[in-house]
């Protein structure tokens, strides 16, 4: 518990994550909870109230909302993981509508170039998973990513950036945050206002994306299922690393992609925020019961 006490946090999302990294490592039912809010500076009622604003769940129904065993179980069972959220601890069996995404994707030209000739506004706004960093153009959103304790705001758009390399970028984070509000804000998700996003890549990569755009929220697929259903059934490595590519975190639901044995395999902004962003989807759903 003495390398628990280091972690103490500075904001909400802070706790959040050292929260997730102990509950991942113990497991649901192993969790000294009242253990753990003390080396956090606080106590288990304050911690479970944090976790209930954040996102409507218990810290013991968030850890089995991203149980890995018991997700791994069903799935070897060929349960869906509809399903799987259900048995893990959750009241809801409805399907909720995701995020409403249009999106376009730009010309080979375009890609080749590297953007060459395109002007692009990027910024930062507060998210539920730290610091949303996000570049966006006229036609819509076209990178999304974190910046932390661990990772700064420039080393994010660093990383963002990197994908287009040729693109003129200015910082205007009052553009940039009505767009994070739209994505991050479940009660302004609307079809008749979708999220507009920009994707470039090759061929192959946009039509992998386009698949992890159809999984639901509270669902995920494997790797082989996303190759399977577009018709490359033995692509499973390459559609891994067209996940691990796709540059518009958390729209692109790429976290939703799991090993075939239901395992949280890598996510390029760190795993811890990968079960963060799946836990807090499961509250989502169960919320719109």
């Amino acid at each position: 518990m003495n390398q628990l006490a280091k972690l103490v946090p500075q904001d909400d999302y802070d706790i959040i994550r050292a929260a997730i990294r102990y509950l991942s490592e113990n497991g649901p039912d192993a969790t000294d909870l009242a253990a753990f809010s003390r080396a956090l500076g606080m106590s288990e009622r304050q911690l479970t109230e944090l976790f209930r604003r954040w996102c409507g769940l218990s810290p013991k129904s968030f850890a089995q909302a991203v149980a890995l065993d018991h997700a791994k179980s069903l799935l070897r069972n060929k349960a869906s993981v509809l399903d799987t959220t259900y048995e893990v601890g959750l009241s809801s069996t409805s399907r909720l509508h995701d995020l409403f995404v249009t999106y376009e994707a730009m010309p080979p030209g375009l890609f080749r170039a590297g953007g060459a000739g395109l002007d692009m506004v990027w910024g930062a706004a507060p998210s539920p998973f730290g610091t949303a960093v996000v570049t966006a153009t006229e036609y819509g959103i076209s990178g999304l990513g974190f910046a932390d304790a661990d990772t700064s705001i420039e080393a994010a758009f660093a990383d963002l950036a990197n994908r287009w390399p040729n693109a003129r970028f200015v910082r205007d984070d009052a553009r940039i945050a009505p767009l994070v509000g739209q994505v991050f804000e479940p009660g302004r998700w609307a079809d008749q206002h979708p999220v507009r996003v920009v994707l470039i890549g090759t061929d192959f990569e946009v039509q992998v994306w386009d698949r992890l755009l159809k999984i639901p929220m509270g669902q995920a697929t494997t790797y082989a299922d996303v190759a399977r259903s577009i018709g490359r059934p033995t692509a499973s490595r390459a559609v891994g690393a067209a996940v691990g590519k796709n540059p518009i975190s958390f729209v692109v639901p790429c976290h939703r992609v799991v090993g075939t044995s239901g395992a949280l395999t890598g996510y390029h902004w760190g795993v811890p925020r990968k079960r963060a962003i799946l836990g807090w989807e499961a509250g989502v759903v169960s919320a719109a019961h």
